[in-house]
């Protein structure tokens, strides 16, 4: 939601692609997958804002050797999805919002592309995966399609902070405080 209200062309274009796609009426889970712009959107934030920024510890099952360096067998190994979402070398621009990147590509964080990895992959990967991924979708989409986000105070979105505090789970420094004000012609939630 932060990247989103910080980034008013990206609101906007939500916004359009909802109204060729949905129009007026109330969006449906079912109509998720007419939204790719929404669907990226929600891929680029986890690219950048993983929910967890390390992955479970694994064991090295043998000795190997990563990026001329050699790991022990036995040596737990932490795979930081922080940094890999923010790595030069895997992607353009790596600490730019632009949910773009993700149109037309076949990436996504299910597990099996290794350069987005937010739930994980394999044996451990989240297990609510689907129903977390599907949430957020439905849960912006309906926030977009019946209100018009607004900062208190009428601050300025392209100034938000977007420092983030590192825990077990990552979260933003300072908390998000949005406004929801009733879209002209929606009808009362």
């Amino acid at each position: 939601m932060a990247e989103i209200v910080k980034n008013q062309d990206v609101m906007k274009t939500i916004e359009e692609e909802m109204k060729r796609e949905i129009g007026s009426n109330k969006i449906k889970v079912s109509q998720l997958s007419k939204l790719p712009y929404l669907q990226a959107c929600v891929k680029e934030s986890l690219r950048l804002h993983p929910p967890v920024p390390f992955l479970l510890p694994r064991l090295a099952v043998e000795i190997c050797e990563v990026t001329n360096y050699t790991i022990p067998k036995n040596a737990q190994i932490f795979v930081n999805v922080w940094a890999i979402g923010r790595d030069p070398n895997v992607w353009d621009d790596p600490l730019l919002f632009k949910p773009e990147r993700f149109l037309g590509s076949d990436l996504d964080f299910k597990g099996q592309d290794f350069e987005l990895l937010p739930f994980g992959s394999g044996r451990r990967i989240c297990p609510s995966l689907p129903l977390g991924s599907k949430s957020m979708e439905f849960i912006i989409a309906s926030l977009v399609h019946e209100f018009d986000w607004v900062l208190p105070d009428n601050e300025d979105p392209s100034q938000l902070d977007m420092e983030e505090r590192f825990q077990i789970t990552l979260g933003r420094e300072k908390p998000l405080k949005l406004i929801f004000k009733q879209k002209q012609g929606s009808a009362e939630v």
